[in-house]
């Protein structure tokens, strides 16, 4: 017979995480804040809940090892299996939030290299701020601790799911850059996701194919007792 002291421990763990399943909400009833990369009102702010890491209940008709990429409400999945994904709060720049489509990740970089392009670096310009034209990998590179670059018939989208040197803008609209991850989550997705993963990007108003999905919420057993 368990102790009662475990028991205790295991309901407290239960209430714990029973407190933190609040309905995600839609993108029509957030506040869809649109901020400069390093506005200083959201710099340094704490990262929502529900933009966290969590293990979720979650359908879809997409097969196990598909990344899918909810812009409007600011969420990626990894699908896991029959009722089970990861889910992973993003930030959505000018370049992502306004695109849809299949792909799948051509290649992947460890601490990649920054090469903006020569319009972002135009639009700067004309606000003051000289950006590289190559900037090294490294702690202070807007591409964050990985990248992984998303193809589509062998060729390069220019679209990206990368890390971020910024986490606070986990959760918003940026002026600048694709799919942004926190570098903790994006390290953890990209031990996961090969060279060759499917990845299905979906932007306001638009479901491509014939992709399903429907976040339940947490995974509460799972992320009581892993597995």
């Amino acid at each position: 017979m368990k102790s009662p002291k475990l028991l205790l421990a295991v309901a407290g763990m239960i209430f714990a995480a029973i407190a933190t399943m609040a309905p995600v909400e839609t993108a029509s009833a957030q506040s869809q804040t649109t901020a400069s990369d390093v506005a200083p009102k959201v710099r340094n702010k704490e990262v929502p809940a529900k933009f966290q890491r969590r293990s979720v209940r979650f359908t879809t008709n997409e097969a196990p090892g598909t990344i899918i990429v909810d812009t409007n409400n600011k969420f990626l999945y990894y699908v896991e299996g029959k009722n089970r994904a990861t889910r992973y709060g993003i930030g959505v720049g000018r370049e992502g939030f306004g695109w849809s489509g299949e792909v799948s990740i051509g290649r992947k970089a460890e601490w990649p290299t920054w090469t903006p392009p020569a319009e972002m670096r135009a639009r700067e310009a004309r606000r003051g701020i000289k950006l590289p034209a190559v900037q090294p990998g490294g702690p202070d590179n807007p591409l964050g601790a990985r990248a992984m670059y998303l193809y589509k018939g062998g060729r390069d989208t220019i679209f990206r799911i990368h890390g971020t040197n910024q986490p606070w803008s986990i959760g918003l609209n940026l002026s600048s850059g694709c799919i942004r991850m926190m570098n903790k989550d994006v390290e953890h997705l990209y031990a996961r996701a090969p060279v060759g993963s499917k990845v299905v990007v979906i932007g306001p108003g638009s479901k491509p194919g014939d992709v399903a999905f429907k976040d339940r919420g947490i995974d509460i057993f799972r992320t009581i007792f892993g597995g």
